[in-house]
């Protein structure tokens, strides 16, 4: 028989939060509800703003908005299922579904670890070869390396999900997490997990640490091509053009290797701990990537300034002819 027709287990439970009170699912719904919304306003807002300014088409802004689709996918891939977990009490989740979810959960991971490779290749060639910039990166070049990274990221999570599909499921259903993953999913199965874990972990390692690594060699070349500026004017100007990509790759990295690294070093926290530090990593930066756009990228300030004016100038006019 097939490991495949072994599986007695046709649904799922997502958790959520394992300690939390009952008397608190509402409020836990209503922020994740919260978080959703401004989490798809302010991305819907960047791709608005891209769409309606030609003075955005440039490298830097196709690598933001590829990284604004990607957190709306994301956000919309995890976020309503645990909401109505917990407005709805709807805790199961399909055995397809799981999988489908899993599947996703991955593959957005893992283009946004390569849109942060891109986003970081270019303020590397911007500061440290500025006169090949514009010969380098085109914005033809750019669409190429996006569309790369979108069809480059498939095949590391659809591996993990057609190795994780047939194993046989028939002890818990019960996954310890907001949604379905890789762990939370294969840790249920009833065989060893190793064959199937240890080439998931590798993969994972190389798709997370093999833009950071780039990143990390990127931002070190910057550094000590603007230590040789002269002019501290100008040297400020430089680092400040970073400081947008730096503050976003920080927030993607820091608290996933701060998760990997603790596990692996043998350090265990509380289910909840864990769960809510994931759940800031993962939910987190879609929801604050958009307003450290918007504050620190002088272009799509003006942008926003010009659609705020071009709201409000009308309705004066109509207020002025009135009286």
């Amino acid at each position: 028989m097939s490991e495949g027709n072994q599986s007695s287990v046709t649904e799922f439970i997502l958790t959520g939060f394992p300690g939390l009170h009952p008397e608190y699912y509402g409020l836990v719904s209503a922020v994740l509800f919260v978080v959703y919304l401004i989490t798809v306003i302010a991305n819907v807002a960047i791709l608005f703003l891209f769409a309606t300014n030609r003075s955005l088409r440039k490298p830097m802004y196709y690598i933001i908005l590829n990284l604004t689709v990607c957190d709306l996918l994301f956000s919309t891939t995890t976020l309503p299922k645990i909401i109505s977990r917990y407005w709805f009490k709807l805790m199961s989740i399909s055995f397809l579904s799981c999988f489908v979810q899993m599947y996703l959960v991955h593959y957005f991971g893992s283009v946004n670890s390569f849109i942060l490779f891109l986003m970081a290749f270019d303020r590397y060639l911007a500061i440290c070869h500025p006169l090949r910039y514009s010969n380098v990166l085109k914005n033809s070049t750019i669409l190429i390396l996006s569309f790369t990274a979108w069809v480059v990221a498939i095949a590391a999570p659809l591996m993990m999900a057609i190795r994780a599909y047939p194993l046989p499921y028939c002890a818990s259903n019960i996954i310890n997490h907001c949604y379905c993953d890789h762990i939370g999913i294969t840790i249920l199965a009833c065989t060893d997990r190793t064959p199937y874990a240890l080439p998931a972990f590798v993969t994972a390692m190389i798709t997370l640490l093999g833009p950071l690594a780039f990143i990390i060699f990127s931002y070190c070349s910057i550094l000590i091509a603007v230590s040789k500026i002269a002019d501290l004017q100008n040297c400020f100007k430089s680092l400040s053009t970073c400081s947008t990509q730096l503050i976003i790759i920080s927030l993607y990295y820091l608290p996933r290797c701060l998760v990997y690294f603790t596990s692996y070093a043998g350090i265990r926290f509380s289910a909840d701990v864990r769960i809510v530090v994931i759940m800031f990593y993962s939910l987190g930066p879609p929801m604050i990537n958009p307003l450290i756009y918007c504050l620190r990228t002088k272009e799509m300030r003006e942008c926003l300034w010009k659609q705020f004016y071009r709201r409000i100038m009308p309705q004066k006019g109509q207020v002025l002819t009135i009286s």
